[in-house]
């Protein structure tokens, strides 16, 4: 044993152990081949930056569950990898290029991928750093990429085989347009924002001169391509006008009346504008009704040729001049402010056009439905908090088809090549020597790439071999669980169930776990603009990543937000300190003993018995918690026993023999010491793995590493339900009167005298631990009794069974005492005060932040307590 220095020293120790556990090969999946395997395969982050707090919680649950069933024993795979993040990197590339005075088309598409492989290699080695400052115990050795070799190879197979089997089709269709990007958008990457707009209220002329029928639009450009006016066919005030023409303005083209049960007869006029090339609901009532589908726009959001005199025009000047246009010709009604959600690209921040464009697409319901018969039969995946599960199945059964290109460079191209002699196109894993239809080689590939989520989607079996069957796939397919956020239900979580199950007819995962968001103090979503982001790294720096992790993982339940605050994390930090100093105080009584000397072995104490029963209890839950995912209550529980029990409780019994005379209680008190600080040490270890090494390797016992310490299980052998009873009594009676010494200003080093009236089994608990009492509690006088009078000018306490009496003559002056807690009861009085009047302030409760707020209810609340306390005991000594 080495001597543990006064302070724990979060960076010296991270650095050193995580060294210590990647030479010694303790993550390494594989080196238990004849246990059970458990497996987690790390949600990819994005290759465009730093880990935000997000991540931070997110593989913090998973590195508990991984420690966890390591040390259960479990052959534990948790295999780390990342995500090439098609337009999220290539945006970020290309803002730098930006800078740089450079653009992609110059460089060319060989060279920007060198570019964005460079950038790649960068970010990737930054978040391995990150990765290792939160002490996460992955797998390196199997770590994967989306855009590796292996990875690329079950992309291609997926798409070759969904499109031999015609599940992936190439068509036109409305999809999300980035006019700055030149690209498809997935709906996760468009971001709906409120924004202040208008309503224009336009005439569109009978061509039969017989009046008009009015149309309301928010976006007036688009109307160039209107190819019909509908509206419902119930609708009696346009029964007489299905069927005829009108005159779209500014155009002169006739366009038809429609009848369509989209229409909503109750929202404006009851009647609608169509424009099938513009909006994805006019594209369904367009091919109902095979109308034509007029594009005005092209790929950077300017008006084309279909757009007459506005050729040319950015889509929003446009619609400025269309605007004053239509007032000049009579056709605009009304303008009227509306508040409406428009998206916008994620990456560019462009406004999304919907844009009838040629794509690729995936059909959807053929692949869903399985997935759906397997979730309503009972052998789907186990959504923790169930309530997801409703969430999954009425996306699933409401699911469209899926646009799965993208106008990028960067991912997976797209493996079709078309031929420049004969036009045919050949989908194939590898790329063709000549072209299949008519032999020439003149063959081009596909520009476009895949969706980022599409190789995303395969990442639970791609990553460990397939289409490969590896050892690895058989033995950790399907995986265990699944933590996730609920913002990718739909995109990723979904996809993966039912692509693993067209692909290895297995659920890929058994449980999916929820989590939230992490917010800031006021419960706003953190974000750039708001300037209210948490860097993980600074709050390491800062704290020791035990603090964070312990603070991330105890403030969460699944599938709801927290709030991050710094004092949770500080009393993350002083809880580590504590476990620190009670280390420091065993392994100091421990110096010249052997390792026979620690067995442990009886005759115990009532608090040995105590605090081993108490350790098979948390020991228990802490277990099954752990199980079921309930992280904070599982902190709960571990941190009650440890600070209360152990370090306020125990250590404090046990100076009395370890500071006494006689060698045996001496030898059993370290040996229980030993043992519980190892148990609670192994039990605390897959929260806050850096302190827990770092003082077990100071502890007498075996073992390499705590990482693969065996985990604790609860012995019945220890099991006593007497000695909890007692120590319950025990604590009370000296918990109650340190309160009442502290109350009526008595000084801790003077004896007083103790009378305490109980029945006469609970007398018997007491006199057995008269020499405690008299220790902890500083009496000189113990008077123990089932027939005991009130001593007069005596203060009372009331404890489980028991009633205790302090005599007040000699020991203190009453008037100088009432007088004190008069003024006490007076500065309570205006604390009470001072916080009601501030809660009841409307400017201060709407405008402070809401923690503050909080803050102020939970002083007056104590201060509150605290005048309670001081007027009770008041009434006790006037009376």
């Amino acid at each position: 044993m080495t001597e543990m220095a006064k302070t724990y020293d979060p960076r010296q120790a991270e650095a050193k152990w995580y060294d210590y556990w990647l030479e010694g090969g303790y993550f390494k999946a594989g080196e238990k081949g004849d246990k059970e395997p458990y497996t987690i395969v790390i949600p990819p982050p994005n290759v465009t930056g730093n880990l935000h707090i997000g991540h931070a919680l997110n593989n913090t649950l998973q590195d508990i569950l991984i420690r966890f069933k390591r040390m259960q024993g479990y052959d534990a795979l948790w295999l780390p990898g990342m995500d090439h993040a098609g337009i999220a990197t290539q945006a970020c590339v290309e803002a730098k290029l930006r800078e740089e005075g450079i653009s992609r088309h110059e460089l060319g598409r060989e060279k920007f991928l060198e570019v964005v492989w460079q950038w790649k290699d960068e970010y990737a080695q930054n978040i391995a750093s990150q990765w290792r400052k939160m002490g996460l115990s992955l797998d390196y050795s199997r770590e994967r990429f989306t855009l590796d070799e292996g990875l690329s190879d079950a992309v291609k197979e997926v798409f070759v085989r969904l499109y031999d089997e015609g599940l992936i089709y190439r068509g036109k269709y409305i999809i999300n347009w980035d006019p700055v990007a030149r690209t498809a958008l997935s709906d996760i990457e468009v971001i709906h924002k409120e924004v202040q707009g208008a309503l224009y209220h336009i005439k569109y002329p009978l061509a039969d001169g017989s009046g008009f029928i009015q149309i309301a639009t928010t976006r007036p450009e688009t109307m160039l391509g209107d190819t019909a006016v509908a509206v419902h066919p119930e609708d009696e005030r346009y029964q007489g006008m299905i069927g005829k023409e009108v005159i779209l303005p500014l155009t002169g083209r006739k366009i038809p009346i429609i009848a369509d049960d989209y229409v909503d007869m109750e929202f404006g006029s009851g009647a609608v504008k169509i424009t099938p090339a513009h909006d994805p609901n006019d594209f369904e009532v367009g091919n109902r009704h095979q109308l034509s589908q007029i594009l005005v726009m092209d790929e950077l959001g300017k008006m084309n040729e279909k757009a007459g005199k506005y050729q040319g025009m950015d889509r929003f000047d446009c619609r400025k001049q269309i605007v004053k246009d239509l007032e000049a010709e009579g056709f605009l009604v009304k303008v009227e402010e509306h508040v409406h959600a428009v998206g916008h690209s994620e990456r560019s921040g462009a406004v999304v056009e919907p844009y009838l464009s040629t794509q690729w697409f995936v059909a959807m319901k053929p692949l869903t439905e399985r997935a759906i018969r397997a979730q309503k039969n009972g052998e789907g995946v186990r959504f923790v908090p169930e309530r997801f599960e409703k969430i999954y199945l009425n996306w699933i059964e409401n699911v469209r088809d899926w646009c799965i290109s993208r106008q990028l460079w960067w991912g997976h191209r797209i493996p079709a090549w078309y031929c420049g002699e004969c036009g045919e196109m050949t989908v194939a894993r590898e790329e063709p020597a000549e072209c299949p239809h008519c032999g020439n080689n003149r063959l081009k590939q596909d520009e476009d790439v895949l969706d980022t989520w599409f190789s995303s989607v395969l990442w639970p079996f791609s990553t460990l071999g397939w289409p490969e069957q590896t050892r690895d796939l058989k033995r950790y397919f399907p995986t265990d669980v699944l933590v996730t956020g609920y913002d990718i239900i739909y995109f990723w979580v979904a996809r993966m169930i039912f692509m693993a199950l067209k692909f290895t007819d297995e659920i890929p995962f058994k449980d999916v776990l929820m989590t939230g968001l992490v917010r800031d103090a006021e419960g706003r979503k953190m974000s750039k603009s708001l300037g209210n982001g948490i860097d993980p790294m600074d709050v390491i720096d800062k704290y020791g990543a035990d603090a964070m992790r312990y603070m991330l993982s105890t403030g969460c339940t699944p599938g709801n937000d927290q709030r991050f605050r710094f004092e949770r994390v500080e009393a993350a930090r002083n809880f580590a300190n504590k476990i620190w100093n009670a280390s420091r105080f065993a392994l100091m009584h421990l110096e010249g003993t052997s390792e026979k000397d620690l067995r442990l072995k009886g005759p115990f104490s009532t608090a040995d018995q105590w605090i081993l029963h108490r350790l098979n209890e948390t020991v228990r839950d802490v277990t099954r918690l752990l199980d079921r995912y309930d992280f904070g209550e599982a902190g709960r529980i571990l941190h009650n026993f440890i600070w209360d029990e152990f370090c306020d409780w125990y250590i404090e019994f046990a100076k009395l023999p370890l500071y006494g005379e006689e060698e045996e209680p001496k030898r059993v008190t370290r040996s229980v010491l030993v043992h519980v600080l190892d148990q609670l040490l192994r039990l605390l270890h897959p929260t806050m793995p850096f302190i827990t090494e770092e003082i077990w390797q100071h502890l007498p016992v075996k073992g390499k590493s705590i990482a693969i310490a065996s985990w604790p299980e609860a012995n019945d052998e220890f099991a006593s339900p007497r000695a909890v009873k007692e120590m319950r009594t025990l604590i009370e009676i000296i918990r109650a009167m340190r309160n009442i010494r502290a109350e009526m200003d008595v000084a801790p080093k003077r004896q007083i005298e103790l009378l305490i009236r109980s029945d006469q089994d609970v007398i018997g608990s007491i006199s057995d631990h008269e020499a405690v009492i008299r220790k902890l509690c500083g009496v000189n006088r113990l008077t123990v009794d089932t027939d005991l009078k009130r001593p007069e000018k005596s203060v009372a306490a009331v404890v489980t069974g028991a009633e205790l009496f302090l005599p007040l003559s000699g020991l203190v002056d009453i008037r100088e005492t009432v007088s004190r807690l008069k003024a006490e009861l007076k500065k309570l009085d205006a604390e009470v005060e001072r916080v009601r009047k501030k809660l009841a302030n409307p400017g201060f409760v709407s405008k402070a932040p809401a923690h503050v707020v909080e803050n102020e209810r939970k002083k007056g609340e104590e201060y509150k307590e605290k005048r309670d306390k001081v007027i009770a005991r008041l009434k006790e000594i006037e009376g």
